[in-house]
């Protein structure tokens, strides 16, 4: 397996956006924090690296995303099984192409991704919104309000979040729940490697 280095200089080959690079980060977090809520906590690293580099080819290629995916990852000696679960996240969605993403979440860890990656900028979204720009002071009230608002973050699509729970077998509050916990857990982490990928530009 590539090491957690060589992953994040992948991702930071393809990906300049500032948005882009703390979204990858995000949902990293959130990955290994579910790895060890569900009990694969000796997969975190595993779980993570799928998190970080499961949006690669969006900057580039927002047409072909996760179609272009496979070649970028192959080239940067990512392993089959990670590829797989990198692109089992656009399970289902059309593409700019007309090309609708066939490769499905069979493991819990993709299934993870699959609900938990749109969820990660709603609720980034719903931060921002706040005095304190922040997740940590955020309640789960407060967060489904923001849900139920068609127009609120339009771009992140609802019905991707509620198949996404509906394939772990789970209620959406405990999605919404749970998420909003690895990232409020997590926001000083991401914050930290942030301004540090800044510094050393």
């Amino acid at each position: 397996m590539i090491t957690r280095e060589e992953a994040l200089e992948l991702l930071m080959k393809y990906n300049k956006d500032p948005f882009h690079i703390q979204h990858a980060l995000t949902v990293e977090a959130v990955m290994e924090w579910y790895s060890r809520e569900l009990g694969y906590g000796d997969e975190a690293g595993y779980w993570g690296m799928v998190g970080l580099l499961h949006d690669i080819d969006f900057e580039l290629y927002p047409d072909e995303h996760c179609l272009r995916a496979p070649e970028l990852l192959r080239a940067g000696g990512v392993e089959e099984d990670m590829i797989h679960a990198v692109c089992s996240h656009g399970y289902g969605i059309a593409v700019g192409n007309g090309v609708t993403i066939d490769v499905e979440p069979v493991r819990e860890m993709e299934k993870v991704l699959f609900a938990a990656d749109e969820l990660t900028g709603l609720i980034w979204a719903a931060a921002l919104m706040r005095p304190s720009k922040s997740t940590k002071d955020m309640e789960l009230k407060s967060l489904k309000k923001k849900y139920k608002s068609k127009g609120f973050a339009a771009g992140c699509s609802r019905e991707v979040i509620e198949r996404g729970a509906e394939q772990l077998g789970w209620e959406l509050d405990r999605l919404l729940t749970m998420t909003l916990q690895a990232m409020a857990e997590n926001e000083d982490r991401i914050q930290a490697e942030i301004e540090g990928l800044s510094e050393s530009k």
